[in-house]
Order: structure tokens, then sequence, then C-alpha cells
């Protein structure tokens, strides 16, 4: 039934001739795959914003949802610690204003209103389809430094729990998720596991040609992690593996 799910996420994506999914399809993918999300709902006005923040409650973060912007933050499309219904009007219209700008001829789903969630350490978990070693499997620190930091480790999947674990060690910021001066280490179980489940889904479903979890809060021991945002796009001329 799983397999089912996400294969009808990616055939819908075919059908509409989308190579990018939302976030909100590929955040329910996440859940389909068993890894831990914020509480979101998909709003398509103001007002219909305000009703789900009733169920979620604030702070909340708002986030652009549209097939045709793939960087959220680079549109302006992406704000946070909203804490009451005028700010959540107000961040509503501005970020579709700002989707708006950003690319005219953008089609606009909605606006996703999550729970907002923090924390300290915050790491990607991702994966890349290489044209000669196939899924190569992505982890380092995250945020917004990933792209300046670099700090990074490459495995080629299939891989062992062995490999993940060299993988914590091989970044730099390894001292921080194992404890430094004192901080509490991070729950590096539940951070393997989700590990586990994204190499898992790139060697089940050959579609997805790039898969980015960034950032992903870990807690510290025995408190979990959380997949904040979340990336996937697809190679449509792969063929699929049989649903089951």
């Amino acid at each position: 039934m799983i397999k089912t799910a996400i294969q009808q996420i990616i055939n819908l994506s075919k059908e509409e001739c989308r190579t990018v999914l939302t976030e909100i399809e590929s955040k329910q993918i996440l859940q389909d795959i068993g890894i831990p999300v914020p509480d979101f709902r998909l709003a398509t006005s103001a007002d219909e914003a305000v009703e789900l923040a009733q169920f979620i409650g604030f702070p909340l973060a708002m986030k652009i949802v549209s097939p045709d912007i793939v960087h959220k933050s680079d549109a302006k499309g992406v704000m946070l610690n909203i804490k009451n219904e005028p700010e959540l009007r107000s961040a509503f219209e501005e970020i579709i204003r700002n989707a708006k700008s950003y690319n005219p001829n953008a089609e606009i789903t909605g606006i996703s209103i999550q729970e907002m969630i923090k924390g300290d350490k915050e790491v990607i978990v991702g994966m890349n389809r290489d044209p000669v070693f196939g899924p190569v499997l992505l982890f380092g620190a995250g945020g917004i430094f990933v792209e300046v930091l670099k700090d990074v480790s490459l495995k080629v999947l299939p891989i062992a729990n062995r490999d993940i674990d060299n993988m914590f060690s091989e970044i730099q910021a390894s001292k921080i998720l194992t404890g430094y001066r004192g901080s509490q280490p991070a729950d590096l179980s539940s951070l393997k596991e989700i590990i586990q489940r994204v190499a898992q889904l790139s060697i089940e479903f050959p579609e997805i040609s790039e898969f980015e979890l960034n950032p992903v809060i870990v807690y510290g021991q025995g408190n979990g992690a959380v997949a904040l945002d979340a990336r996937v796009i697809l190679d449509h001329r792969k063929s699929g593996v049989a649903a089951s």
C-alpha cells in the first residue's frame, strides 16, 4: 500500500508533465515512509489559512507551494514565526505577491501552513542519481549554509549501517552531533533511521533523480528528529517499480 501511494504521486506528476513535486507531495511521501515532519496543511486563501491555524496552533511557518518555484527562499516565499491571525493574513498576501513577482507565470497551488519547529542541530540528508554510480547518498551540515560550507559526506547506495556511522564521523560538524563541551549528543539512532528510509526509497523508485531534506532538525539523544523541508525531483524516463 505504501508503494502504491507513492507511485500514485509520481504518476500524477507525470500526467501533468511535472518533474518537481510540490512540498505537500514531498511531505506526503515522507509520511508514507515514516519520516517525521511538522504538522502541515495546504491553504488556498487567507481565510482558509486562518481556519487551518486553529488546528495547528501558533507560531506557524508559511511556505509557497508551486511546481514552478523550486527554491522558495529565493522567491521570498517563506515566512517564519507567524504569531497571530493578523500576521498570518499579512504574510499570506505577501508570499503570494512575492511569488508572482518572482515568476509571473508560476502556477500557485497555495501556501503550506505548518507547525513552527526550532532546533540547534540542523543537517541535510539527500540523494542524487549519478549517471555512472547510480544513487549517491549525501549527509552533512544543513540549514542555510549548506552550499557555503559544503560539509558533506557521500556514499554510493546501497549502504550498510557502518557506512552511515562513517558518514556521521566524516563531516567537520561531527562534534556537534556527538556532544561538544557539555552539549547533549544528538539522537543519532533516529537520524540513522531517516537516512535508511531515504536510501530505501531511492533504491525502490528509480524515477526519483534528486531527493533533499534540508534542514532536518535533530534533537537530543532519545528525542528524535524531524524533516522541516523536502524537495523531490523526478526523471520520468526511468522505469518505475511495480507497486505492491
